[in-house]
């Protein structure tokens, strides 16, 4: 018996759509991806944070709209362009492996070309609609994390972490200089916190990571220096990093709520991590790593909700 085909032009074109569209959608996800947007959503936090401080509210929505539009772009940039730059090392990482380069799904070229556009994009958007100062110290975060961090400490120096985590703290510049045109005493000192939140967070991930680092020959701190080393800066860089949130208290940028909220969070991470410097567990690598996380969102809460209060 001859076999008769049911299908349509309707079904095939049907499928032809369908395919289409979960094309699409995967390159869509897959430059997403390049903007690391778990990490993109937390330097926006800052930000937004900063510019509630700063302004003693938030600026109008359109300022408020293009400073997250322009940092969001900046942000997505430096982490584009740091995808391409790492492609090969992010091939060895387990970790990273599944990333849209090492997994072939964007082209290397088209991945650079991303990164440049959006950086540009984010300079137009906060130049146009925020100010001048904005826009320019979004760009010198770009620069920052790309040139300094990525291209040369990152392959080159334990300190990577240390002095990349600058890049990081930019973003609360951006906010202040978003809302007030200029800088402060209390933006340079919400800019230490970060940059001091940096080593510890990120450490406590490498230490997870150690072999995967080790295979891709970055010299993180656990596989140059060993892990006590690691667990003896962690605690170090937390015992500077709940000094800096203090001296906000101590300039009189933030008021009581703030302190008790400072000391409160900071009192966690610090156990945390001598627990950690004790136990020597990469669970507790991991709690501290995923508890770092909560801490930087929820002090900066602290500071907006003090400035709500006073």
């Amino acid at each position: 018996m001859q076999h008769v085909s049911t299908a349509t032009p309707v079904d095939t074109a049907s499928v032809a759509t369908q395919r289409a569209v979960a094309t699409w959608r995967t390159v869509l996800s897959s430059y997403i991806g390049l903007m690391k947007p778990h990490v993109t959503v937390l330097l926006l936090g800052t930000t937004l944070a900063s510019m509630a401080v700063a302004g003693d509210g938030l600026p109008s929505l359109k300022v408020t709209l293009a400073t997250l539009l322009g940092g969001a772009f900046a942000a997505g940039s430096a982490n584009a362009i740091n995808c391409y730059y790492d492609r090969d090392i992010d091939g060895l990482m387990s970790r990273t492996r599944a990333r849209a380069l090492p997994a072939g799904r964007i082209s290397d070229l088209h991945a650079l070309i991303f990164g440049i556009v959006i950086g540009a994009l984010s300079f137009i958007i906060l130049a146009g609609f925020v100010n001048l100062l904005a826009a320019s110290l979004a760009v010198s975060a770009i620069l920052f994390y790309v040139l300094v961090y990525t291209m040369w400490l990152k392959r080159t120096s334990t300190q990577n972490i240390v002095i990349g985590g600058a890049a990081g703290a930019v973003p609360v510049l951006v906010g202040w200089a978003a809302a007030t045109g200029t800088l402060s005493w209390a933006a340079f000192w919400m800019f230490a916190v970060i940059f001091m939140w940096t080593p510890p967070h990120f450490w406590a991930l490498s230490l997870v990571l150690k072999k995967d680092y080790a295979r891709a020959g970055v010299p993180m701190l656990p596989v140059v220096k060993g892990e006590t080393e690691t667990y003896r800066q962690i605690v170090l860089y937390t015992v500077l990093l709940v000094a800096t949130t203090l001296a906000l208290f101590v300039i009189h940028a933030m008021g009581y709520f703030y302190l008790a909220s400072a000391l409160l969070l900071g009192g966690g991470l610090f156990y945390l991590t001598v627990r950690l410097m004790r136990v020597r567990t990469l669970k507790e690598a991991r709690t501290v790593f995923w508890f770092s996380n909560y801490y930087l969102a929820l002090i900066f809460a602290a500071m907006v909700l003090d400035h709500v209060f006073r």
